[in-house]
């Protein structure tokens, strides 16, 4: 899988802090995404879970502290040895399982899955693999599966960037995820991130606002929809 606008973005070397970033990747803010926390606390993450593109995992390991069964899946075998080691050192490998997979044509898991959670992964893909990552997921899910997406939105990074995510607007999103999935809501949201350092970032540029964290709240949008049943 060659994500980032088919770029050079080599998703193992930054989760060994030797890739395009200087120090740890931006989006590894050491809790899960408050949009998708929110989600949890609601109740609406419900049965086995699939955690798409987990890398370090703090989402499914949250999951599984709360006693959810979950699988994560990620191509790079950094973030899925860090991932599997943080599950054992919780206490929470009986929870908790991790595997290291192309997340746009893995198979194994067939009507498994209750809740599939994509944790800021869907812009991350090539625009041409969106289509097999979300026919994947859907082989995964069980009949009447919840599927959750937070991804970033139009506008999110400087458009003279060459290397920065495949950001969605609405209809493009719609467009993608409705092929496979009933879409429930997509509505506006936040993804929050350190400030990525890009060497082609503009002096001034992400000039969004902070959480109370310091960390950036950047456009995006969340999309909740379920597979027929």
């Amino acid at each position: 899988m060659d994500p980032m606008n088919s770029e050079l973005m080599n998703w193992d070397s930054a989760y060994k802090q030797e890739g395009a970033f200087a120090g740890p990747p931006p989006w590894n803010i050491g809790e899960p995404q408050p949009e998708l926390a929110a989600l949890v606390r609601d109740g609406k993450v419900t049965g086995e879970v699939l955690d798409a593109g987990c890398g370090h995992a703090e989402l499914a390991l949250a999951l599984g502290a709360a006693g959810n069964t979950v699988v994560g899946i990620d191509v790079a075998p950094t973030a899925i040895e860090a991932a599997t080691k943080a599950a054992h050192d919780r206490g929470l490998s009986g929870n908790v399982t991790f595997v290291c997979d192309d997340i746009t044509s893995f198979t194994g898991f067939d009507g498994r899955f209750n809740t599939i959670l994509d944790s800021t992964l869907f812009h991350s893909l090539p625009v041409e693999a969106r289509d097999g990552y979300l026919r994947a997921i859907h082989r995964a899910a069980a009949p009447g599966a919840h599927l959750f997406v937070l991804v970033f939105a139009k506008g999110a990074f400087p458009p003279e960037l060459q290397t920065k995510p495949n950001e969605v607007d609405e209809d493009e999103l719609r467009a993608a995820v409705s092929k496979y999935w009933v879409i429930d809501e997509i509505r506006p949201a936040s993804i929050r991130s350190h400030k990525p350092e890009f060497a082609d970032m503009p002096a001034g540029a992400m000039p969004f606002d902070l959480d109370e964290k310091g960390r950036l709240k950047m456009p995006a949008y969340l999309l909740s929809a379920h597979k027929q049943g």
